[in-house]
């Protein structure tokens, strides 16, 4: 438990820790800010064609609406954010210099590793239940509830605001599992580095990478797709669906949850053998 508050405060006293923060408060206040001020003509112009067929009237542009707005627009970019802090969590102490002195500490490699993954997953947790925040909250103190409509690709779905709360706090844990997933791929690649910008620009560069495999419709990438963690990283979506298809988000959550427990396990591994003398 030393260790891990340690690790915590070295995360929380880094510049590097709070541009996160930050990032998100300001893209979310730019978007509540747009829709404050052309909401309505945004919502019209989305529902031109639905228009055309029904008749939607009511408190459309709401807390529910901007929020929903925000996490699709933010939670590809989150990701990134993540890797700034995990990224450097290992590779950090061997740029500094510091790896040698921890680990003639009497701790473990393996406990070393495990504080690190648990601090960076408390700090996913923070930066999580700040965009709640910024995104969901603030959102409904200046919009106010409402129903939600979640237009789709092939369907409309129009959610009432007393069914909508727990949504989001369910996509907000998965978002949660989500990131930490990412942030397990990146302190792994981290443990291989001796510099923190190899393992925040190869880790980027692999959800990228991977993102776009998940969104090419091309038969011979179609087999790897359900194994793809960038396949699995929005099924918060579902949350927002009627009826809700549980079986898929679950499917989906445990493809994060192996990639967090392989992540954790080969760190492990690599850095108990790793020569830390060279």
């Amino acid at each position: 438990m030393q260790l891990i508050k340690i690790e915590i405060y070295k995360i929380f006293t880094r510049p590097r820790t709070y541009i996160s923060y930050a990032v998100v408060a300001a893209i979310a206040l730019i978007i509540q800010l747009a829709m404050y001020t052309n909401g309505k003509s945004f919502v019209e112009f989305a529902l031109k064609g639905v228009n055309e067929q029904f008749d939607i009237k009511g408190h459309i542009v709401n807390g529910y609406l901007v929020a929903f707005i925000i996490m699709q627009s933010l939670m590809v970019h989150i990701p990134l954010l993540v890797t700034l802090v995990s990224g450097d969590a290992i590779s950090g102490e061997a740029a500094n210099g510091t790896l040698r002195l921890l680990l003639t500490k009497p701790i473990s490699r393996t406990a070393f590793v495990i504080a690190k993954f648990l601090s960076s997953f408390i700090y996913t947790i923070s930066l999580i239940l700040w965009f709640a925040v910024v995104a969901l909250f603030l959102s409904l103190l200046i919009f106010g509830p409402g129903d939600l409509i979640n237009l789709k690709s092939d369907a409309i779905v129009i959610l009432l605001k007393d069914d909508i709360f727990w949504r989001y706090t369910a996509a907000f844990f998965y978002a949660i599992l989500a990131m930490t997933t990412i942030s397990g791929i990146s302190i792994l690649l981290s443990a291989f580095a001796s510099n923190s910008i190899g393992p925040i620009v190869t880790t980027m560069g692999l959800l990228v990478f991977f993102t776009i495999l998940s969104n090419l419709d091309i038969p011979i990438f179609n087999q790897l797709k359900p194994f793809l963690f960038t396949s699995h990283m929005l099924a918060w979506k579902g949350f927002f669906d009627d009826p809700v298809p549980y079986a898929s988000i679950a499917t989906s959550a445990l493809v994060l949850v192996t990639y967090i427990i392989f992540s954790l396990l080969l760190t492990i591994f690599y850095f108990n053998k790793k020569d830390i003398l060279s």
